[in-house]
């Protein structure tokens, strides 16, 4: 018979090595104490101690559970602590879920919603630190369950862009010189040598990224547009079914660019949380979303424009109408 796949390659954590492991929301230092392949060999899992934790939290956990003690995984781990923290001191005690949903961004989400920059305007919040301390493990239970740590710089930017929008009645000049689509293809041309080609890891990546893309195409007139931007879309929407070579036989995410991206990231929060998504699969997703809104943020001044367009005097007089 065959070796198995888990068998006949090495687990990829060794033993005492140090490492990353998600609890919950949250991506805490910890220690290999042993492995064993799963059931099915395709995969491994690992007995895991917690730094500064108690033996009775020790655990077997799957490998995707696991990260790499790496800078990059580290500075992921501070963001998450961080956001948290800030989450905390920001919430009022007798804070409730709103229509029985955890709000967990700094952003709602609401349809075009004028009112997605009220919590932006709260401040930078504090600046990030690479070291992170431990959560104490009674405060588990009163976390919100999702949360997406967003740049503070792509927070600044989106209260611009509902600046320039709602209140000085200025559009994002279509086609977008980077579209979504364009964005998309370079985070995963960007990520995928990160990742051992046919793991579950490169698998995950490619299903994020095709995922990502056609849920900004199925959203974008429904949830991403302010009141002044519905008029340009409906004059685009029906350009994609022209020959005009900009436009012809295009989607929203060849046409829309990183403004309305980020606003769909700040949308996820509530938009998973009407999901039956289990906690596995939004830790997940969170890390990935995270990984895109950083790059994006690296390559801002590439992705984002630089002015926004004033449309003519017909075509305010036909949105405020």
């Amino acid at each position: 018979m065959a070796p198995s796949k888990a068998g006949a390659a090495a687990a990829p954590f060794e033993k005492e090595e140090r490492v990353l492991c998600f609890h919950h929301d949250m991506l805490y230092e910890a220690k290999i104490l042993d492995s064993r392949p799963t059931e099915n060999g395709q995969s491994f899992q690992y007995r895991i101690h917690y730094k500064g934790w108690k033996n009775t939290w020790d655990d077997w956990v799957p490998q995707d559970r696991v990260r790499k003690f790496t800078e990059e995984n580290k500075d992921l781990a501070a963001q998450l602590h961080q956001q948290m923290k800030a989450l905390q001191q920001k919430a009022p005690k007798s804070a409730s879920k709103r229509g029985g949903r955890a709000n967990g961004s700094d952003f709602s989400s609401a349809r075009g919603s004028e009112e997605r920059h009220v919590a932006a305007q709260g401040g930078r919040g504090p600046r990030r630190n690479r070291d992170y301390d431990l959560e104490p493990e009674q405060e588990f239970h009163s976390r919100p369950s999702i949360k997406i740590p967003l740049p503070d710089h792509i927070k600044a930017i989106l209260v611009d862009d509902w600046e320039n929008v709602t209140k000085n009645q200025q559009l994002v000049p279509l086609p977008h010189t980077t579209p979504v689509s364009v964005i998309l293809k370079a985070y995963r041309d960007s990520e995928s040598p990160k990742r051992q080609a046919g793991s579950a890891s490169a698998d995950i990546l490619e299903e994020f990224v095709a995922g990502l893309k056609e849920y900004f195409n199925r959203s974008l007139g429904r949830l991403l547009l302010y009141r002044f931007e519905r008029a340009q879309y409906l004059e685009v929407f029906d350009l994609w079914a022209s020959d005009k070579p900009e436009f012809a036989g295009k989607t929203p995410s060849d046409t829309y660019g990183a403004e309305h991206l980020c606003r769909l990231i700040v949308s996820l929060p509530e938009l998973i949380a009407q999901t039956n998504m289990d906690q596995q699969s939004v830790n997940r997703l969170r890390e990935e979303v995270t990984k895109l809104t950083n790059f994006i943020s690296r390559n801002a001044t590439k992705y984002f424009v630089s002015e926004y367009e004033t449309p003519s005097q017909d075509y305010i007089d036909q949105a405020r109408s």
